[in-house]
């Protein structure tokens, strides 16, 4: 009976509570929703900025790993005709003198210097791009004379005027070629 009083005395204070009040809750209830909506958008917001962080971070990280990989870059290009002056000089060295005894010594030095060259550039990540009876690849070389060939495929690599190199994966300068075209 005890359990019985304490519903009626409940219901009671129920009804005796004023009209006003059942708004009271619902100005609650909306302003929880309003919270968890705010919530919800500030949540929304620290993701997307999370994310931002991320991509700025990654983005960095590469071009400051692209920056330590091609920070040569303009050294090398210039150095580029150095490697040229060397190979033409030794080109230029006449076989007779190459056999002579006076010579033997600068021609072996000369020599030398070239291979040192080359174990540099490759310490460094630049190589020499093939070029000789490939196909043109306007990437990686530069025509600058068609000659007509019966024997070589249209398109095909005869002669390599000036040599073309990559730095890592990427061109550091074209090689200047002259390129087979059909006879006449």
């Amino acid at each position: 009976m005890s359990e019985n009083k304490d519903t009626i005395e409940n219901t009671e204070v129920v009804d005796a509570l004023p009209e006003d009040a059942a708004p009271a809750g619902d100005a609650a209830a909306e302003k929880i929703a309003a919270l968890e909506a705010e919530l919800a958008t500030a949540r929304q917001d620290i993701l997307y900025a999370h994310a931002d962080t991320q991509n700025v971070r990654r983005r960095l990280e590469k071009e400051l790993g692209d920056a330590r990989a091609y920070a040569a870059t303009a050294f090398a290009r210039d150095i580029l005709s150095v490697a040229d002056n060397l190979s033409r000089a030794l080109a230029a060295i006449p076989a007779d003198l190459r056999e002579d005894e006076k010579f033997k010594g600068l021609v072996i030095g000369l020599e030398a210097t070239g291979r040192e060259l080359d174990s540099v550039f490759g310490r460094n990540g630049i190589t020499k791009i093939e070029s000789v009876g490939q196909p043109l690849d306007p990437n990686k070389h530069q025509a600058m004379m068609e000659v007509p060939s019966a024997d070589a495929a249209p398109g095909t690599i005869l002669i390599e005027m000036q040599a073309g190199y990559m730095i890592k994966d990427r061109l550091l300068r074209p090689a200047m070629v002259s390129v087979a075209k059909a006879p006449e």
